[in-house]
């Protein structure tokens, strides 16, 4: 593979060679590894490079030079030679660095950042592109220039489907409590700066030798010395942060009396670090909302009937908006369209993954949240739910509901359930509703019909859309004749 790969690259040249061959590297190193975010890697390594070694190398255009050659060119409208990164070649390299940095080692951050400074050269405008920049900027611990990468990614874009604005937000909250933290410290420790003049390292340890050494005053003013020179060498935020971790935790423990001065560096620390982790809340209580356990929400479905509206091309000529209105309860997913005729308006329950934003600021009564991993699921509540635009919410008892819910059952279902997959199955698993119908759910055999901003979005391929497929045809009591709709009760 290597060898093919090789040849193809010094036929296309430039940036994206190097980039190529740095992937190609990187994926011998990964043999054998048993690291589960490292055998992602090396997965998504191996896609991209079976990829590129079976894209044909186009022909390069012939060279034309001189005034008049450029003069004609421009009148006759010919376009730029085509950039040899094309959509499916960028979407592989993309896949590869959200996978590299999940891994968060230094060598695949240094990998994700190859490949970022790689897209951005063949697109500068590149949404993606600039958005892996921040994410790589940011896990490098340089947080200013992980703002300034967001901020252009912004621009690109109308719809912020990621929740990018709310981690700028806390990151600049964050870069803000942590200035004001040194501020503090080099203001009332004696000395520190006179420490602070010496390598970091150095400094540090003598710090800790005069803590252990029974010399508080010592040690507090050599620490922070080092602390100050971190932050003046441009350290990786992480580092600073653990350095005042450390010191406050020192210098503050249970059996001693914090000063009023130490109080109030405790408190920057933490909204340094609660900010950096979500971004200000500016409604903790969101509007007054309520969260729904498993049984409140069983409560709230009994009885009544339910239509689930798929995002399927065919909604998009349907008709049935005033079938689907006269349903008890309608559930929509994730970044779902509304065209009255066609798809109803009302909404009464939106479905979502934690990942995209899409729709999160349309009112309905009730907002599921769904997300496999707690962290992830809390962080995107946290910073996503807008207040005043749902009043239930589900808790963490329905944040997966086939993994959680489906005991021994769910070693047969799907392993990564797609958001209407694990609605129905909810549905299916409470038994309280007369009637589940499932419109226009072809499974994306007709495309998909999404909010404008959402089109963009290439169909997931993560999902077994032909198993959840089958277990619904398994349980369907009857399908209309156009295949429209499927009735489950």
């Amino acid at each position: 593979m290597t060898r093919v790969l090789t040849k193809r690259v010094r036929a296309r040249g430039g940036e994206l060679e190097d980039c190529l061959r740095a992937c190609a590297a990187h994926s011998g190193k990964l043999v054998g590894s048993e690291d589960r975010l490292r055998i992602e890697l090396a997965e998504q390594l191996r896609k991209l490079l079976v990829l590129w070694s079976t894209t044909p190398v186009a022909e390069p255009a012939p060279a034309t030079t001189g005034a008049t050659a450029r003069l004609k060119r421009a009148v006759k409208g010919a376009a730029a030679p085509a950039s040899p990164l094309d959509n499916e070649l960028l979407d592989a390299l993309l896949a590869v660095a959200d996978r590299a940095l999940r891994c968060a080692y230094d060598d695949e951050l240094g990998l994700a950042e190859v490949i970022a400074d790689t897209v951005l050269e063949h697109r500068s405008s590149s949404r993606a592109g600039w958005r892996l920049r921040g994410r790589v900027l940011e896990a490098q611990g340089r947080p200013t220039e992980a703002v300034e990468a967001y901020e252009r990614h912004l621009e690109l874009t109308k719809e912020d489907g990621y929740g990018v604005r709310a981690r700028v937000d806390g990151m600049r909250a964050a870069t803000g409590a942590r200035t004001e933290l040194l501020a503090l410290l080099a203001r009332t420790v004696p000395d520190a700066e006179r420490f602070g003049a010496g390598p970091a390292t150095d400094t540090w340890a003598d710090g800790l030798a005069a803590h252990d050494a029974g010399d508080p005053a010592g040690a507090r003013a050599r620490m922070v010395g080092a602390i100050l020179a971190m932050d003046r060498a441009g350290s990786p935020d992480h580092e600073v942060q653990e350095a005042l971790s450390h010191y406050l935790g020192l210098t503050t423990g249970p059996r001693t009396s914090p000063t009023t001065d130490q109080l109030e560096a405790i408190a920057l620390y933490a909204n340094a670090r609660r900010n950096r982790m979500r971004g200000p809340v500016p409604d903790p209580l969101f509007g007054g909302v309520q969260w729904l356990s498993l049984g409140e929400f069983r409560n709230r479905i009994a009885g009544k009937s339910v239509c689930l509206i798929a995002n399927s091309g065919r909604m998009a000529e349907s008709r049935l908006g005033a079938e689907i209105e006269a349903y008890d309860l309608v559930v929509r997913f994730n970044s779902y369209r509304i065209d009255r005729k066609h798809t109803g308006e009302r909404t009464d329950i939106h479905t979502t993954v934690h990942k995209h934003f899409y729709n999160w600021d349309q009112h309905v009564e009730t907002r599921l949240v769904f997300s496999g991993i707690s962290a992830d699921w809390k962080h995107s509540v946290r910073n996503k739910l807008i207040p005043g635009a749902q009043s239930y919410v589900n808790d963490e008892s329905l944040r997966w509901p086939v993994r959680n819910l489906g005991g021994k059952a769910a070693a047969e279902l799907p392993p990564i359930p797609t958001s209407g997959f694990n609605m129905l199955w909810l549905l299916d698993f409470l038994d309280v509703s007369p009637a589940i119908d499932l419109i226009g759910f072809d499974f994306y055999e007709s495309g998909a019909y999404r909010t404008p901003e959402a089109m963009k979005l290439a169909i997931a391929h993560v999902h077994e859309y032909g198993s959840e497929k089958a277990w619904v045809m398994e349980r369907a009591r009857s399908v209309s004749g156009d295949g429209m709709r499927i009735s489950l009760r």
